[in-house]
């Protein structure tokens, strides 16, 4: 729930608190959530300077730097990270976490630019493969820079428990899922199918390891949502590329979909929803533009369906404390109390 001053001065004129309680209540719930993540102007300073500076030393990084050599490229890495380390100690005394956390990614993200110079300087690489190369070609030596780059997050987050830290450790995991299919089927393998299916079991894995993390973190901050994003994304893209020419097999693709929607929705985690919505919508696109591309029903029938959904969701609000109450009975006390921490 988002709360804003509005809110409070309706509730002080509402007779409900006092212009002084509501004053002191603002002021609590802005300290209690200052280190939150929000789209207020300071918040977007710090995301795109943080996202700038770990671009530069990674996306961004040109041919030039090549010039140092691998232990150069190696030692301003390190350097680099330490000089982001410093920063990130420097704003957590100072109290301010979204940074440091942004300091700490950074240093994270860094890892494999000195992997990379240490394999670059023991002749690892053959000629014409270059950093940059990391973010855009597939291939299955990367592996070792991306295994590396796990271990250093993992033991940073570990230090620091920043949640913005998991980012370069989901991008990283993603990078991952797709260096696999090289090295389990061979590096000249061109098979979609092999990696859709590793894209798919990838991305399933990631998603349950980001629900095992949400149970953990759920009475403190958000560690899962970069974890969930990946995970979702490579788990449904995986799934949406596969070819099936069954009906039956594009129907249950359907209500993976409808699933995803029940599951973003219970667990308040919009990116089930999104990918979710997508499906759904690819395989009505399916049924009008292959199934029944010459029937004058199906327009009328899928207006039913759309309204008769809506109709459900009113249906949903007027009972939905009595009918959510009743389904968490069923759920284990740690996915309970996950989803009345998101939800709240």
């Amino acid at each position: 729930m988002d709360i804003k001053t509005d809110d409070l001065r309706a509730a002080a004129q509402a007779g409900i608190v006092t212009p002084a309680e509501a004053e002191r209540l603002w002021s609590f719930l802005a300290e209690r959530t200052k280190h939150t993540p929000r789209f207020s102007f300071t918040h977007v300073l710090y995301y795109l300077g943080g996202l700038i500076a770990i671009g530069a030393m990674t996306l961004f990084m040109t041919l030039g730097w090549e010039r140092f050599g691998g232990w150069g490229l190696t030692a301003i890495a390190i350097g680099y990270g330490a000089i982001a380390l410093r920063l990130t100690h420097g704003f957590l005394a100072r109290d301010l976490r979204i940074p440091a956390g942004i300091m700490a990614a950074l240093a994270v993200a860094l890892v494999p630019l000195a992997i990379y110079g240490v394999q670059a300087a023991l002749g690892y690489w053959p000629q014409g493969i270059t950093y940059r190369s990391y973010h855009v070609l597939i291939d299955w030596r990367w592996l070792l820079m991306e295994l590396g780059t796990l271990a250093a997050g993992v033991i940073l987050l570990w230090r620091y428990r920043l949640p913005f830290m998991v980012m370069p450790v989901a991008v990283t995991l993603w990078y991952m899922s797709m260096d696999l299919v090289p090295f389990l089927f061979g590096p000249g393998v061109r098979d979609r199918e092999y990696r859709e299916f590793v894209s798919l079991w990838f991305g399933l894995a990631t998603t349950l390891v980001a629900f095992w993390v949400d149970i953990r973190s759920r009475k403190s901050n958000d560690f899962a949502f970069w974890l969930y994003l990946v995970g979702v994304l490579t788990f449904w893209g995986g799934l949406s590329l596969m070819r099936s020419d069954s009906e039956l097999g594009k129907f249950l693709y359907c209500l993976i979909n409808l699933a995803m929607i029940v599951i973003g929705a219970v667990l308040s985690r919009r990116v089930f929803a999104v990918f979710g919505g997508l499906g759904i919508a690819g395989y009505l696109g399916h049924l009008s533009y292959r199934v029944f591309r010459d029937s004058m029903i199906f327009p009328v029938a899928l207006t039913a369906v759309g309204l008769g959904v809506v109709w459900l969701g009113v249906l949903w609000q007027r009972n939905e404390g009595a009918i959510s109450a009743r389904l968490r009975g069923f759920l284990p006390a740690p996915v309970r109390e996950l989803v009345e921490a998101r939800q709240s």
